[in-house]
């Protein structure tokens, strides 16, 4: 399987994930949590992942003399690739302070802790597949793109229903 066939599986599975994510909450027909309690704990799992990759990154920087004064890390290096797993996380992370309260408050809180979780698991696939090899990151990028966007569009379907 080419690059091309490899991003597009992970695109579907991450569009499959995305839809289970979302739905399981609602399937296993969990108590309603409210937006305002539940928002802090789904936040808490993405953000300790960030903190992980800052970390690493500082870490890097610590103990390579190349790079310890700020210096741009070498193309294709596990510096570089940790810092494009910072950057997209981040991104990520934006497009999700964004949407999941609406989320959150439109279809109940315990979506959006599955999300959270679901969050944290995919990007942690995303590290690895970058470093493994970069086509494999595209299931991670999927299964935490799709569910903030496929939640999203639940809630406003719901909203507007």
């Amino acid at each position: 399987m080419g690059k091309r066939g490899q991003i597009l599986f992970g695109m579907a599975g991450g569009a499959l994930w995305g839809i289970l994510v979302c739905a399981t909450p609602m399937w296993l027909d969990l108590p309603y949590l409210p937006a305002a309690l539940a928002l802090p704990g789904a936040f808490l799992a993405p953000g300790l992942f960030l903190a992980a990759v800052i970390g690493r990154l500082a870490q890097r920087r610590f103990f390579d003399d190349g790079i310890i004064d700020g210096d741009p890390f070498q193309p294709g290096s596990g510096a570089e690739l940790d810092q494009r797993v910072l950057t997209n996380t981040v991104e990520q992370l934006v497009l999700a302070l964004m949407l999941w309260p609406f989320v959150a408050m439109t279809l109940g809180g315990a979506v959006v802790i599955a999300l959270g979780v679901s969050f944290t698991v995919m990007r942690v696939l995303f590290w690895f597949g970058y470093h493994l090899s970069p086509p494999l990151r595209g299931l991670g990028f999927a299964g935490t793109f799709y569910p903030t966007l496929i939640g999203t569009l639940w809630a406003f379907a719901a909203w507007a229903g």
